[in-house]
């Protein structure tokens, strides 16, 4: 009597993950569809020879959706959509791996392995001249007004020009980098009044402005390690004539009268003369005839 015995596999075993701990360090200007994790990596092995189903989640809140997988069954991790080191810089994914399809009610064995993300930022914006606004709510563009100050006319200024709302200045945006920026005037001074000094952005006279002006000086910063990173900035310099004096009261004291019950915006008349309004009058013996 030939007796044949089939020994049926029965789902006695979880998959493995050859590494259940990972780490890989990702660009901030990685371009999406690109892989971060090989598949070869990530694939789970099954003893009892199963098919093998994927599924891949983020733990830290806000990251979700940057990463995803090929498919249920073709675990390779890719980049789903663009990085952005400013909304975070590291992140935590969950790859699962089931021996039965998700929502199945047979018995299922499940692997878990974890991979750690860190972003790494890019030299991805332009320096900023400072103080600026930003215009948009990610904080990624931020906008300066032109800087303004004034010289004398014939008259060489001798210390760096005092300007509003402050010094030029610049920083690199991609705080993390700092990259070095240089200071230069590309527009706006064709008779080469004015210098900036390249490491520190001061604002200096070579001769004395003799023309009436404004001069609209354009000055750009420029990371040193990539010239293509730059941004412009107009400086508004005004040339006046010199102030020796400074403007005086022509009385120290000036008495008037109100009626009560006026109605507001109604004139103040002058105590000795209550027909005539109250003129409270300045001087500049800068301007004699003024």
């Amino acid at each position: 009597l030939q007796i044949v015995v089939t020994i049926l596999n029965e789902n006695d075993n979880s998959p493995v993950f050859e590494q259940t701990n990972l780490t890989r360090v990702v660009p901030e200007d990685t371009k999406v569809n690109t892989t971060i994790v090989a598949q070869e990596d990530v694939s789970a092995s099954d003893a009892d020879l199963d098919t093998i189903y994927y599924q891949l989640t983020t733990t830290v809140p806000d990251t979700d959706g940057y990463f995803a997988i090929k498919g249920v069954n073709n675990p390779e991790i890719y980049l789903h959509k663009a990085l952005d080191y400013e909304k975070f810089n590291s992140t935590t994914l969950l790859l699962y791996a089931t021996d039965r399809p998700v929502g199945s009610t047979n018995d299922t064995n499940t692997a878990t392995a974890t991979i750690n993300i860190f972003i790494e930022q890019a030299d991805t914006r332009p320096p900023w001249f400072l103080p600026c606004t930003f215009i948009n709510t990610d904080r990624s563009i931020c906008i300066s007004s032109p800087y303004t100050g004034r010289v004398n006319i014939s008259e060489k200024a001798t210390e760096p020009l005092i300007l509003e709302p402050g010094p030029i200045y610049a920083i690199d945006p991609d705080y993390t980098l700092n990259e070095k920026i240089v200071y230069s005037i590309v527009g706006g001074d064709a008779d080469k009044v004015f210098s900036v000094d390249a490491d520190t952005g001061n604002l200096t006279m070579n001769k004395a402005a003799t023309s009436p002006g404004p001069y609209l000086l354009q000055v750009m910063a420029t990371q040193v390690n990539n010239i293509q990173k730059y941004s412009l900035a107009t400086v508004e310099i005004k040339v006046i004539n010199k102030s020796d004096y400074a403007p005086y009261f022509e009385s120290r004291i000036y008495n008037g009268t109100a009626f009560a019950g006026v109605a507001p915006r109604r004139f103040v008349f002058q105590a000795s003369d209550p027909s005539s309004p109250l003129m409270i009058t300045a001087v500049d013996d800068d301007f004699p005839n003024v």
